[in-house]
């Protein structure tokens, strides 16, 4: 019978550990540079659930997004919270992007972001300041891919790092 027990536990245990289910908490942006248009074009992907709770935390809004049921309120209040969350610098100095649109791809929105006029063989350094979510999950983590003028790097900023800086 003690036998029986120890081989029931040894069989349930690995079912058991994967019964908790554990969110991650992640964003990922791409930020390059089009020589075409002079302009430093963003493409940040985040998850539609998150933007959510984000909604509903911070604005008391059911943005219901992705669905025939969208909020009309939605896109104001998903712009005021990425531009008071996500910021670039040129050379120390904060620029205004546009935001351009937004899509949905499954279960992420994508954010097309962009800054116009820029005179790349002018810029020093180009520095993202992103703190998307950290103000909601402690977990969150913001991927940054800087791919400008032949050269790439990444950050992975958190809470506590929210800036990653391009030196050109």
């Amino acid at each position: 019978m003690k036998q029986l027990k120890k081989g029931l536990l040894i069989l349930l245990l690995p079912l058991l550990a994967f019964t908790t289910v554990h969110k991650f908490y992640v964003s990922v942006t791409n930020v390059s540079y089009s020589e075409k248009d002079d302009a430093l074009q963003i493409t940040t992907r985040i998850f539609i659930d998150d933007l959510e709770s984000v909604l509903k935390e911070r604005y008391d809004v059911e943005g219901k997004l992705a669905t025939e049921a969208e909020s009309r309120l939605a896109d104001e209040y998903l712009e005021k919270y990425l531009r008071k969350k996500f910021q670039v610098e040129i050379d120390g100095e904060n620029k205004r992007y546009e935001l351009i649109g937004r899509k949905y791809d499954n279960d992420v929105c994508i954010f097309y972001l962009e800054l116009v006029k820029i005179q790349l063989s002018s810029v020093k350094s180009i520095q993202v300041q992103n703190e998307v979510l950290t103000d909601l999950f402690d977990e969150q983590q913001n991927v940054v891919h800087f791919k400008i003028n032949g050269k790439k790097k990444s950050f992975v900023l958190l809470k506590s790092d929210t800036k990653g800086m391009l030196k050109l």
